[in-house]
């Protein structure tokens, strides 16, 4: 479990320089609850910080996931060591493969709290600035393993260590590595999001139905 406050730098684009991109681990309990919509809510973890609303945080991206085998595989390229939280994710995740998750798929996180994925993480400048990596927005984007936003379904405390539990798995093939790639690199993959349906996160939801209504492809979902 990460938390951010926040914290002036000369890398975001936020007109106060304040960024929540900083998270650290805690030992918890932390509430996890639905923070309300984009623009206007944050993180759906209480004492955590979103500075930037326009881009990040409310329903939809109410809690980020990251794997940690995922931070040990940057750890051997970059040859620097990573911490829990270097991602700017709120949960670092052990034995789950988040970026392999189903769009909609649920987790049961401790005894009350139910998370469902919703897409991947879009890299950007603060996050490229934050981890002062040259070129990291391009090669965190060819990687395509950026980890998962997740929507609050079941509100509930969370701590460190609680087991991760898969409680629904959706019946369509739509990974969060896949809608990654389609709203980043390959952008002909967008007509297979439309399976996914209104569990996708709204934005993608939104350019994969505008892809096909420009194409005037026939997709079957």
């Amino acid at each position: 479990m990460n938390l951010g406050r926040p914290k002036s730098v000369p890398y975001t684009g936020q007109r106060d320089g304040l960024t929540g991109i900083d998270k650290r681990p805690v030992d918890g309990p932390v509430r996890v609850s639905a923070p309300g919509p984009k623009g206007v809510g944050g993180s759906g973890l209480a004492g955590d910080a979103v500075c930037e609303t326009r881009h990040h945080g409310g329903d939809d991206q109410a809690v980020y996931a990251v794997a940690r085998e995922d931070l040990d595989e940057w750890e051997r390229t970059l040859g620097r060591t990573l911490l829990d939280g270097s991602f700017g994710e709120n949960l670092t995740t052990e034995g789950v493969d988040v970026s392999g998750a189903l769009i909609g798929e649920r987790w049961a996180v401790g005894p009350e709290a139910v998370l469902e994925v919703t897409s991947g993480r879009v890299p950007c400048r603060t996050f490229q600035g934050h981890l002062g990596e040259k070129g990291w927005v391009k090669r965190f984007t060819e990687r395509a393993a950026p980890g998962a936003y997740l929507r609050v379904i079941t509100p509930g405390e969370v701590r460190a260590g609680d087991a991760v539990r898969i409680v629904h798995r959706p019946d369509h093939d739509v990974t969060v590595a896949l809608q990654f790639r389609a709203v980043t690199t390959d952008r002909e993959l967008l007509p297979r999001l439309l399976a996914a349906r209104d569990a996708l996160h709204p934005e993608a939801l939104r350019r994969a139905r505008e892809h096909v209504e420009k194409s005037g492809a026939t997709v079957e979902v």
